[in-house]
């Protein structure tokens, strides 16, 4: 016999709610697609063919001399990115994972060294008036490409002032290069990839599969029918959401377990390193949720969520840095990225997974995320609908 007096369980209501969810994203191709099929596909690939083009990145110390001759040279190089912006801190940071392949800071050492052709002691024209530091990394493979390229700027450079003051074409040394290594952690393309790809699929499966998730349930009275029933309206977004996060989480271990085993995925601290990515897929997979929810809210018909809902994602996915960082992006264009949820997501896992940041390491990006989220779930709240 059933006891017709005990009180209803929305708890279990819940649950139940989030099973069945569960089981239907689980056979629901297009969720098996985008959070899992289309990430694994580009790590794929990234992991396989690894850097691709030629380029090399170079940090320029903050007080480094910029007008002079070799800085000039160095500057029309189409395959180096000089880096003017960056702090002392961030350029030792950044040359010692290997995303800056060198840093180079010029100094003038003599003053009384002037290019005219009135000079023509050679004891003075033996006093190179520049001296170059390069800082080179072992975390990055191209050291060898800017020392090359920094050697033949020199060359031309000590040739053709040598020439202009005496008219001979012999050697000057117009700078001399001290060259230094450090140690670091090779940033492999993976590195970069991966995160960039977990956020892909952390996005797609919160607005597409939420959006498309509402919109059905609205559209074919399944919430009307709910409401004949004791459940609490709080208990049917709450089980959407439980069973959202659980495939989510589930697709973004598998992810970062075949990018660590298969490419050498880097997680500093091994299982606190996973943990903290799982914890901030959580609040990602929740902020990404609300955009589904407005796009439900916004869309008449199923056939009306995509065009909706790739406004919101395709931007994200092309911008924040996914696949490139957004320092290759044009200036007018990175603030923009810069303003975009996935691009602090794909940061703080970056951080997290090669970096060996905590959760407070990253508490900016997360703060940013934080208010992505209250502003779209106030703007869910206006306008969502449950018939």
């Amino acid at each position: 016999m059933t006891d017709n007096n005990k009180p209803y369980s929305n708890l279990k209501a819940t649950l139940a709610i989030a099973k069945a969810a569960f089981r239907s994203i689980t056979r629901s191709p297009s969720a098996v697609v985008f959070s899992l099929a289309f990430p694994l596909i580009f790590i794929l690939v990234f992991g396989f063919i690894g850097g691709g083009g030629v380029s090399v990145d170079v940090g320029v110390a903050p007080n480094s001399d910029t007008s002079n001759v070799i800085y000039k040279a160095l500057a029309k190089m189409p395959i180096v990115k000089l880096y003017t912006d960056l702090k002392e801190d961030d350029l030792n940071g950044n040359l010692s994972k290997g995303s800056l392949d060198a840093v180079i800071d010029i100094k003038v050492q003599n003053k009384g060294w002037q290019v005219t052709p009135a000079i023509t002691d050679t004891n003075l024209l033996s006093k190179s008036p520049f001296v170059v530091n390069v800082q080179y990394t072992n975390a990055s493979s191209k050291g060898s490409i800017v020392k090359s390229v920094l050697t033949n700027i020199l060359t031309e450079v000590n040739t053709a002032t040598y020439k202009r003051i005496t008219g001979n074409p012999q050697l000057l040394t117009y700078a001399e290069v001290k060259e230094t290594t450090i140690k670091g952690r090779a940033y492999k393309t993976i590195d970069f990839i991966l995160p960039g790809q977990l956020g892909f699929s952390l996005l797609s499966t919160g607005v597409f599969g939420t959006a498309f998730v509402f919109l059905s349930l609205r559209v074919t009275l399944v919430i009307k029918r709910f409401f004949a029933t004791p459940v609490q309206r709080y208990s049917i977004v709450l089980g959407e959401a439980i069973a959202r996060i659980s495939f989510s989480l589930i697709g973004a271990l598998f992810i970062i377990l075949v990018g660590h085993f298969a490419f050498g995925f880097t997680l500093i601290h091994g299982a606190v390193t996973v943990v903290n990515m799982l914890l901030l897929s959580i609040l990602g997979i929740i902020v990404f949720m609300g955009f589904g929810f407005v796009v439900s809210s916004i869309a008449k018909n199923e056939s009306s969520v995509p065009p909706i809902a790739n406004i919101i994602t395709l931007p994200q996915f092309l911008l924040s840095g996914t696949f490139f960082s957004i320092t290759a992006f044009p200036t007018w264009l990175q603030p923009i990225s810069r303003a975009l949820p996935l691009t602090y997501l794909n940061d703080a896992l970056r951080k997290v997974a090669f970096e060996g940041a905590g959760l407070f390491d990253v508490g900016h990006q997360i703060l940013i995320m934080l208010i992505w989220g209250v502003v779209v779930y106030g703007v869910a709240v206006k306008t969502f609908k449950w018939e």
